[in-house]
C-alpha cells in the first residue's frame, strides 16, 4: 500500500478530526452501503457538492464486507450499467494490473460469477469516493432530523455532528433516516390478501425436519422460534435471516484459526444434532463460493435446514439503538462462532463434513482492524418505504413496464427462512422461504422496471428525501429487489435525481422525469429491458 493510499485510508476510516461541527452539501447521502456509495459518486459526477455519512467505522457495506462475488450471475446482465458495471470494470483492471486473470470478463454478459476479494472491492470503494471528491464521514450514527414541514434541513449525529443539505439520500439497509423524518414505513411480511400476492403470508417450501424440536419437559429448544404457525395467509413483522458473509481460505500462510467461542453450550444445538443423526447424508451447513486468492465466500445457504443465518436474530435490529444493535451483531457473530465449533467438533456430525470445515480458518489479509472477522452484518431486509408507488409480486412477474424507469432489475424473487417451528412433538420445520422464482429454462427472473416513484417518500411526508434501498415495496417483491445489484444501480438513480432537484430546487416528487431521463442515461443508466420475454415463471 503506497503512503498516498495509507493516508488517504486513514482520513476516509477517521473522517474529520472537528467533532459536534455543522457541514453543508448539495446533497448528503446516509449509509455509506453499496447503494450510498453509488448515490454519492452518482450526485458528485453530476457537480453536486456530497457530503455521505455512515453510522459505523465501515464503508461498502457488504460488498466490501465479505460478500464477495455478485448475485448479478442471477440477472440479466445487459440490463446493469452505470457504476455497477464500471466497480466490475475496476476490480477486474486491479487484478489485470498486478498479473491476475480473474476466470470471467466484464465485458462477457453471461452467468458466471463474478468474484474478487473483500479488500480490493474497498480499494475501487475508496478510488471511486476520493475521485469524485466526497465528503465522507464515518461513526455518525443519525441521532435527529431537523425538519420545516416537509423540508429536511439537517441530521444530526450522536456525536452532535451535523449535515444540512438541499437534498437527502436515505440508503442504509435500516431505512433509519426516513423514520426519523416521520415517512411511512413498514417491516414484516404482507397477508396475501394486502396486495393480491400468492408469495406473501407463510410459506413452507422445505422438507420437515422428523425431529422433535422439544426438550423432555416440552419446552422448545435453542434455534426453535415458534412452537405456534398461525395461519398461512396472514402476515407478520419477522424478517428473513441476517448473517455474516465471511471469506475464509484453506491455504496455510494466509490462514488464521476460527476463534474459539467463549462460552460454548453444547446444548445449543440439540435440534441440529438430531437433524444430524436423522440426516447422516445432509450436505455442508454453509455455501463456499471460490474466490481469487484461494479464498470463499461463506453464506448462509437459503436451502439448508441449519446454516449461517439466526433464524428470528434480526428482528429487533431495525428499533434497536446503536448499543443495542452492536449487542445484537456480537449475538450474530456468537453464534456463528458456536456453529462452527459445533459443526467441527461434534460427533452427530458426518465426519467428511467435520473435516471440510475444519480445513477453513479467516484470512490474515482481510480485515485486519476487526480481527480478520467481517465488520459488516448481512442485513438483507429491514424497513421498507410506504412511498408514492409499491412495488408488489405483479409488478415483478407480470407488470413489468414502467414510464419513470431508473433501473432495470431481473434477480428472482428470493427469501431466506424467516421463522423455525416445533410443529407438534415430532417435526421441526422452517418457514418463510421462497426458493428462487425464475424465467423457464433460464437462471434469472423477469427483467422489470423500477419507478422512480418506488424511491419517493409521499410528498406531504418528506419532499426532499430519496430512499432506494429500503425503497416502497412488499416483503415478496423486496426479495426481488433485495441484492446490491440493484441497490446499486438504484442508489445510481437516487443520486443524479438528487443532484438534479438540488440544482433546479425542485422537490422530488415533481422532478420531471424527462430530465432525470436524460441525465441517467447520460450516467450510462439502462432503463429499458434489455430483452423482451413473454416467458412465465417457474412453478409459482
Amino acid at each position: 500500500m503506497s503512503p498516498r493510499f495509507s493516508l488517504f485510508v486513514l482520513a476516509f476510516l477517521g473522517a474529520t478530526t472537528g467533532r459536534a461541527e455543522e457541514h453543508s452539501a448539495d446533497v448528503v447521502v446516509y449509509g455509506a452501503t453499496p447503494a450510498g456509495v453509488c448515490a454519492a459518486v452518482g450526485a458528485a459526477r453530476e457537480g453536486a457538492r456530497v457530503i455521505l455519512v455512515e453510522p459505523t467505522a465501515h464503508v461498502g457495506g457488504v460488498n466490501s464486507g465479505g460478500l464477495s462475488f455478485s448475485d448479478s450471475n442471477q440477472t440479466v446482465r445487459a440490463a446493469l450499467g452505470g457504476l455497477f458495471t464500471e466497480f466490475h470494470e475496476r476490480m477486474e483492471a486491479d487484478y489485470a494490473a498486478r498479473g491476475v486473470k480473474l476466470p470471467y470478463s466484464v465485458a462477457v454478459k453471461d452467468h458466471a460469477k463474478w468474484t474478487y476479494e473483500p479488500h480490493v472491492a474497498m480499494r475501487v470503494i475508496h478510488a471511486l469516493l476520493q475521485e469524485a471528491n466526497v465528503q465522507v464521514f464515518t461513526d455518525r450514527p443519525l441521532s435527529s432530523v431537523v425538519k420545516d414541514g416537509p423540508v429536511i434541513k439537517a441530521i444530526a449525529a450522536a456525536d452532535g455532528s451535523k449535515f444540512a443539505a438541499k437534498q437527502f439520500v436515505d440508503a442504509g439497509y435500516e431505512g433509519d433516516l426516513m423514520a426519523a423524518a416521520g415517512v411511512s414505513s413498514t417491516i414484516g411480511r404482507e397477508s396475501r390478501s394486502e396486495h393480491g400476492e400468492s408469495l406473501a403470508g407463510r410459506r413452507y417450501p422445505k422438507k420437515p425436519m422428523a425431529i422433535s424440536g422439544l426438550d423432555e419437559a416440552g419446552r422448545p429448544l435453542p434455534l426453535i422460534t415458534d412452537t405456534e404457525p398461525g395461519a398461512d395467509d396472514v402476515g407478520d413483522k419477522n424478517v428473513m435471516v441476517y448473517s455474516f458473509r465471511l471469506c475464509l481460505t484453506a491455504k496455510s500462510e494466509n490462514r488464521v484459526p476460527f476463534p474459539k467461542p467463549a462460552n460454548y453450550d453444547p446444548a445449543r444445538f440439540e435440534a441440529a444434532r438430531r437433524f444430524y443423526k436423522s440426516e447422516p447424508k445432509a450436505p455442508l451447513a454453509w455455501d463456499l463460493y471460490p474466490l481469487p486468492g484461494d479464498k470463499f465466500d461463506a453464506n448462509n445457504g437459503i436451502g439448508k435446514q441449519f446454516s449461517m443465518g439466526l433464524v428470528g436474530g434480526g428482528n429487533d435490529w431495525c428499533a434497536a439503538d446503536p448499543v443495542e444493535r452492536q449487542i445484537i451483531w456480537e449475538a450474530h457473530k456468537q453464534y456463528t462462532l458456536e456453529l462452527y465449533h459445533f459443526l467441527t467438533t461434534d460427533e452427530a456430525v458426518p465426519q467428511p463434513l467435520r473435516d471440510e470445515l475444519s480445513k477453513l480458518g479467516l484470512c490474515r489479509d482481510e480485515f485486519a482492524a476487526t480481527d480478520h472477522w467481517s465488520p459488516q452484518l448481512y442485513v438483507r431486509e429491514g424497513r421498507r418505504l410506504i412511498g408514492e408507488y409499491v412495488l408488489t409480486q405483479a409488478d415483478i412477474l407480470t407488470n413489468r413496464t414502467k414510464p419513470d424507469s431508473i433501473a432495470v432489475c431481473s434477480f428472482p424473487i428470493d427469501s431466506h427462512d424467516c421463522r423455525r417451528i416445533a410443529r407438534g412433538a415430532n417435526e421441526v420445520v422452517n418457514e418463510g422461504t421462497i426458493f428462487p422464482v425464475r424465467i423457464i429454462d433460464k437462471r434469472h427472473g423477469p427483467a422489470y422496471q423500477v419507478p422512480y416513484r418506488s424511491i419517493t417518500p409521499r410528498a406531504a411526508e418528506c419532499s426532499n428525501l430519496l430512499v432506494p434501498t429500503a425503497l416502497s415495496a412488499t416483503h415478496v417483491a423486496y426479495s426481488s429487489v433485495r441484492v446490491e445489484p440493484s441497490w446499486m444501480t438504484i442508489g445510481h438513480s437516487a443520486g443524479i435525481a438528487a443532484a438534479l432537484a438540488a440544482s433546479t430546487g425542485s422537490s422530488v416528487q415533481e422532478l420531471p422525469y424527462k430530465s432525470l431521463k436524460k441525465r441517467l442515461l447520460a450516467q450510462k443508466q439502462v432503463l429499458d429491458h434489455p430483452e423482451t420475454t413473454a416467458d412465465a415463471p417457474t412453478g409459482q
